[in-house]
């Protein structure tokens, strides 16, 4: 069982997951090149970067058939894959990002403002545009970012043919649920899961509940 944490998080996030699911598998959590343990980009990742990285990791697993456990932005890595690699045989997205959000009218106007403002001023003084995240990144994963939070992978989701779970918590605000649902319609094979009172990390405000959910979904048919 391979497991891809989110952006800015690492293997760690899924400590409780590890050990629930060693009982029953052998579990792979990485640190995905730029996070965690591992070394800095070299230079800006793509999302398609990832996922070869993460092919590199299945070939070294060595089994001929695997589980994923993806969150947030390792789903926009898991979900490139899931097309391609017949290797992956059941895939569990929780709080997955990879389509493009609803924009309110203030983001909107935000952001012209923002490229108005961008051909005639410093970009130092555009800082109170960025988030705190994005502004405590270095350099390289700032381009690595932009290419990854700026591609829809809406067609990938929808080429997915193996069986899918689709756990959210319902105050996820990173990836809401009208997200979640958009998902589960483009996913043909999937089930959509809803943890109550969780946030976009389900996995951790309901731990129990959440790998109850995802090992029935990986028994099934066993």
């Amino acid at each position: 069982m391979l497991m891809l944490h989110g952006y800015g998080a690492n293997k760690e996030s899924f400590v409780r997951q590890i050990r629930f699911f060693s009982a029953f598998f052998r579990v792979i959590a990485v640190d995905m090149s730029g996070f965690g343990e591992s070394p800095p980009l070299k230079y800006p990742y793509s999302v398609g970067d990832y996922a070869e990285e993460i092919r590199k990791v299945i070939d070294e697993i060595g089994e001929r058939k695997i589980y994923v456990l993806a969150h947030s932005f390792g789903a926009r890595v898991a979900v490139k894959l899931a097309g391609s690699d017949d290797r992956i045989e059941k895939i569990i997205f929780t709080g997955a990002a990879g389509l493009k959000p609803r924009r309110s009218v203030r983001y909107k106007v935000k952001r012209a403002l923002f490229l108005l403002l961008k051909k005639f001023v410093n970009k130092e003084k555009l800082v109170k545009f960025y988030s705190e995240d994005y502004r405590s990144l270095s350099p390289v994963m700032k381009e690595s970012f932009i290419k990854i939070v700026n591609e829809d992978l809406k067609e990938y989701y929808a080429a997915i043919k193996i069986p899918a779970l689709l756990i959210f918590g319902d105050k996820d605000k990173e990836t809401p649920l009208y997200m979640a649902r958009k998902m589960n319609r483009l996913v043909k094979n999937s089930k959509l899961i809803v943890i109550k009172n969780a946030g976009h990390f389900c996995f951790v405000d309901k731990p129990n509940l959440f790998n109850g959910y995802a090992l029935e979904f990986l028994l099934r048919g066993k």
